[in-house]
């Protein structure tokens, strides 16, 4: 009698049964990625090939269409098989599809299907940073339950009924279970996942291979002492420049005065979460590295989208050099969360601090 009450401490969604996926946020970042590079590939191959169309005697076969059937394709995915195998490939393929459809959205925000309208690329932008806010609502504010874990546990054990586990997918399954400990059902998921059979043949997994990638690299350089004011000097070098072309072309384009009062704001409070970080490094790293991380989220969040709107996708290199910064404190913050220089309120299981 002891499953109903359990249950019914639960918050809604569990009892929906739609437990979180611990994973899902590199899934989500796969989609995004996917999505921003298509913006950027097919920009620059419409730019050098003379924007081609594809059609003739009236027709024209706008890219959005092939967006949208990337984005079914994915989803015709997801709801065709069971277990967490499909999703990265999923992710990927929708990202380029949702990629091909956002980039047209010049053409459905004015009357006269204007695809070069000069918003476009802060539009696009706009559409991604809130689908990052979303994100991390979901997943990066409220810690996972200890039944989301058996649940994503249970879902690995359910591909593996199938088609058997590789070494790495077994213990990447125990490792879920083991943060469910405690849980009704866990002594049961865990019988299951000790009968799967073994099997060395896995689907690709795109997403994790670049990102195991990442941080491979990236920890290699963060061992470096000289690494966190390399980081502020060149999240300031950068923002700083970016912005100072993002003014010219403001004042060339004669656009209203709010546009320079953003960007000038976001560069001057990331300079000061930087400044900040940089004073507290030597005494706690892990403090430091949040404010670093504050500081290219602003850059990212609110300065990012007045240069793009003055700049239009010529702001794109700032954004990829905040992004690669943005990249290398995660990953000193991952390795610190790791590692005994977590600070309690972390290691408790509270979510990470924005």
């Amino acid at each position: 009698m002891t499953g109903p009450s359990r249950v019914a401490q639960r918050g809604v969604l569990l009892r929906w049964g739609l437990p979180r996926d611990p994973a899902a946020s590199t899934s989500l970042a796969g989609f995004l990625v996917s999505g921003v590079a298509t913006v950027m590939v097919t920009r620059a191959f419409l730019a050098a090939t003379g924007y081609p169309q594809l059609g003739g005697e009236g027709l024209h076969i706008a890219h959005v269409l092939w967006g949208g059937l990337g984005m079914t394709l994915a989803i015709v995915l997801l709801l065709s098989f069971v277990g967490p195998a499909v999703r990265p490939i999923a992710s990927v393929v929708g990202g380029i599809g949702f990629g091909l459809f956002i980039d047209e959205i010049g053409k459905f925000v004015t009357d006269d299907n204007d695809y070069f309208f000069r918003p476009t690329a802060a539009l696009i932008y706009l559409v991604v940073v809130l689908l990052v806010l979303l994100a991390e609502a979901v997943h990066g504010r409220v810690p996972y339950r200890p039944s989301e874990y058996l649940a994503a546990a249970a879902d690995q054990a359910v591909a593996g009924l199938a088609g058997g586990f590789t070494p790495h997918a077994r213990a990447q399954a125990r490792r879920l279970l083991a943060r469910a400990e405690g849980e009704h059902g866990t002594a049961e998921v865990a019988a299951v996942l000790d009968v799967v059979d073994e099997d060395h043949s896995e689907a690709p997994n795109p997403v994790a291979s670049v990102s195991s990638w990442l941080v491979r690299t990236t920890r290699r350089l963060i061992d470096a002492r000289f690494v966190p004011a390399v980081t502020v000097a060149v999240l300031l070098v950068s923002v700083v420049s970016t912005v100072v072309l993002g003014l010219a072309a403001w004042q060339a384009a004669g656009l209203d005065w709010w546009v320079a009062a953003g960007m000038v704001g976001g560069v001057l409070v990331s300079a000061l979460l930087a400044g900040w970080g940089l004073v507290l490094v030597r005494r706690d790293r892990y403090a430091a590295y949040l404010r670093f991380r504050r500081a290219v989220l602003v850059s990212l969040l609110v300065t990012q989208f007045f240069v793009f709107l003055a700049e239009e996708f010529a702001a794109v290199w700032g954004l990829l050099v905040d992004l690669a910064v943005l990249v290398l404190v995660e990953a000193e913050i991952s390795q610190l969360e790791e590692g005994d220089e977590l600070p309690a309120r972390t290691a408790q299981g509270s979510a990470r601090p924005v």
